[in-house]
């Protein structure tokens, strides 16, 4: 989605701006000294003929601000794939911005922080993938585009939590490894009638099993927390709530739910409905970013659990990216060629159906 802002040069313009979507939201002190970021940052976006893109989760000051597009992950990978500016600036985690790279190896890309990690990402490598691959041969690999590159290197194809369902039924096989978030492998698993085993956890020979989908046990350290005790507890004091949980929370929590879906399709939802309020279980800054450009809807802000890797991206930090061009994204061409395959099946089946 493009936004209004990221041309707004000027301080007091984007000061005002800024004002009338998050004065609810973000103190004015902060507003004012965020805006004039703000403003020095698309200049010189400007100057450097760079793109900035957003990811959902960004505090609300900078994802009103400054990003060309904002959205989930799927969106900003067609965004980069799209672009011709010379310069990517990736607001979001390093695995968001080797995408970006797979898919633009003679554009520069930087990340805001180096520090700007993910804890799902984190829970593979590509030599466990190519382990799996040994003890299941010729069974399709399905790897979550919240994975590092040399990890997608090794996958048939990717997906994101809007196209998972589709891109598992898109496979010419009976059988699917699907990696490596352990609640959306379940959920997507649910969803297709899929019967899913976890071999690291299940030590049992796989002939006395039946099985459909092979998982793994990653985790996003946001989205296991949230618990189908923490809905009851909502419904009881707000029973007329909405409340939508991410796919990559657990299984009992998004059947609790009212609605489940991607960033963007959470965001499509509170837009498209009239509940009388709503609660995200997701990272908890999206409920305000949401707010702010949905003033005419209740969010009940009952929510605490941020992210710490999207944290870390900051306006300050992206401003010091653009002056000196520091913390380039690199992807070996090796990796990169092989991986870019993965991302654009993804890319090219899309979203579909209720996580549109």
């Amino acid at each position: 989605m493009a936004t209004e802002t990221s041309n707004i040069t000027d301080p007091d313009d984007m000061y005002r701006a800024l004002k009338a979507k998050l004065s609810d939201v973000v103190p004015d002190a902060e507003l004012f000294y965020k805006s004039r970021l703000a403003a020095q940052i698309n200049r010189l976006k400007q100057e450097r003929n760079a793109v900035i893109l957003g990811h959902n989760y960004m505090e609300p000051a900078l994802f009103h601000s400054i990003p060309d597009f904002v959205g989930d992950s799927l969106e900003l990978s067609r965004k980069a794939a799209q672009t011709d500016k010379d310069i990517i600036v990736f607001c979001g985690v390093r695995f968001m911005a080797e995408t970006a790279k797979i898919l633009n190896p003679s554009k520069t890309v930087l990340i805001p922080s180096r520090r700007a990690g993910c804890s799902l990402a984190a829970s593979i490598t590509a030599d466990d993938v190519r382990q799996l691959k040994a003890k299941y041969p010729g069974v399709p690999v399905v790897t979550y585009v919240n994975t590092y590159a040399d990890v997608k290197a090794e996958t048939d194809i990717c997906c994101t939590s809007s196209n998972a369902v589709m891109v598992v039924n898109s496979l010419d096989s009976d059988k699917v490894i699907f990696l490596p978030d352990e609640y959306l492998a379940r959920n997507v698993a649910r969803e297709t009638g899929k019967r899913i085993i976890f071999p690291t956890r299940e030590p049992r020979a796989d002939d006395e099993l039946e099985f459909d989908m092979i998982g793994w046990h990653g985790r996003c350290e946001v989205h296991e927390k949230f618990t189908v005790e923490d809905i009851r507890n909502i419904r009881r004091d707000f029973p007329d709530v909405a409340i939508l949980a991410h796919p990559e929370c657990s299984p009992e929590v998004v059947a609790e739910a009212d609605f489940s879906g991607s960033t963007t399709a959470m965001m499509k939802y509170v837009e498209r409905t009239q509940a009388p309020r709503y609660l995200l279980l997701t990272e908890c800054s999206m409920a305000d970013n949401i707010a702010g450009a949905n003033p005419d809807k209740e969010m009940l802000r009952l929510c605490s659990v941020r992210c710490p890797h999207m944290n870390e991206i900051t306006l300050e930090d992206t401003l010091l990216a653009l002056q000196k061009r520091q913390y380039v994204v690199d992807v070996p061409p090796d990796i990169r060629d092989r991986a870019r395959l993965a991302v654009e099946r993804m890319i090219a089946i899309g979203p579909v159906g209720k996580k549109d």
